[in-house]
């Protein structure tokens, strides 16, 4: 005769409690705390609960305490950007939320690791180590430093390290090695994205304007086209536009000169599209009377990038393609690790 469920849930709890008690603090309380969620009865005066669990993983378990240390730098970081209360709440709640997930595939993952009898040894924790810390300029000590500053010791690191490796060579094993991109996939790829890889024209563009606002009065606007129209003839007799400027600036003119920066054609408005569109490097565009005032728009440069060819970007596409791929098939792969396993989340 088959037990009912509720003794099936706390052989699960109970063999999980056996095989990880060594990180769970006060396990009196947390054998307590799991009969009361599974209905069973307890002494009238309750010891207080240290630690519990929240979620079970097969026959592994996340304490609670697991959860708030992951959680920790993200609460801190989350607080610190002083949000509405409510907004502070949701957002804190999503990734505790989120961070339990992540947890939980962690330990999916560490399970098939041990069942697939992935092995890492000391040596590769302690290449990885000196890895990370030649890539980040790090003395042994800067990194103890650094560590205890996040609450942890060496140990607790090259564990973590540990399960990292292990973790990187199970997904190298099941999702990696599966992955094949053809020259057909990069073709079809590069042909589907032609606006990613094609050509581009930009224009350095610098102007002379009267600032005015869209409820400047008429006899005000006039004046101010005016004094742009005697700015333009200048131009048109010789006065380069950075004298012009230069000269502008020392006098009490209300005409202003300003250095735009590199703008592609759609960047810019339409009735500015149309006006530079039209001009060559080292031209000056006839004078605009636009709602915020006339103004001239000079081209110093236009920079021009040339299509890219596929020979060029084949391995940028490759990768692209790839990194795409494997972030698809391991959600894939975990989803399918999630339906064949027992996993419990505990409020």
């Amino acid at each position: 005769m088959q037990a009912p469920k509720q003794m099936k849930r706390l052989t699960v709890i109970q063999k999980a409690i056996d095989k990880k008690k060594h990180i769970v603090p006060g396990l009196l309380g947390i054998c307590i705390f799991t009969t009361i969620l599974l209905g069973g009865s307890v002494y009238a005066q309750e010891p207080e609960v240290i630690d519990r669990i929240v979620a079970v993983v097969n026959s592994d378990i996340i304490t609670l305490y697991d959860l708030n240390r992951a959680f920790k730098p993200y609460e801190e970081n989350i607080k610190a950007l002083q949000y509405a209360p409510e907004k502070e709440r949701q957002t804190l709640f999503q990734v505790r939320k989120d961070l339990l997930d992540q947890l939980i595939d962690s330990k999916l993952a560490d399970q098939e690791t041990e069942r697939a009898q992935i092995t890492v040894d000391e040596r590769d924790i302690d290449r990885a180590i000196e890895r990370m810390k030649e890539a980040r300029s790090f003395t042994d000590e800067q990194l103890r430093e650094g560590l205890a500053r996040q609450g942890m010791t060496m140990a607790e690191y090259r564990k973590e390290l540990k399960e990292q490796i292990l973790r990187t060579r199970l997904v190298n094993r099941e999702v990696k090695s599966k992955i094949v991109i053809t020259s057909e996939d990069i073709k079809a790829y590069y042909e589907s994205h032609q606006d990613e890889y094609a050509g581009e024209k930009k224009y350095y563009l610098y102007n002379i304007f009267v600032r005015l606002s869209p409820e400047t009065d008429t006899l005000e606007r006039q004046d101010a086209l005016r004094q742009i129209k005697d700015a333009s003839a200048r131009l048109k007799q010789g006065l380069s536009f950075e004298d012009l400027v230069n000269q502008l600036e020392d006098s009490s003119s209300r005409v202003e000169g300003t250095d735009l920066g590199l703008y592609r054609l759609e960047e810019l408005s339409g009735q500015l599209q149309g006006a530079v569109a039209k001009l060559k490097a080292g031209e000056i565009s006839e004078v605009l009377d636009t709602d915020f005032g006339p103004q001239i728009i000079y081209v110093q440069k236009i920079l021009e990038t040339p299509t890219k060819s596929m020979a060029e970007i084949e391995s940028e596409i490759g990768e692209k393609l790839y990194n795409e791929a494997v972030d698809n098939r391991y959600q894939d792969w975990l989803d399918e690790l999630r339906k064949r396993s027992l996993i419990k989340i505990i409020s």
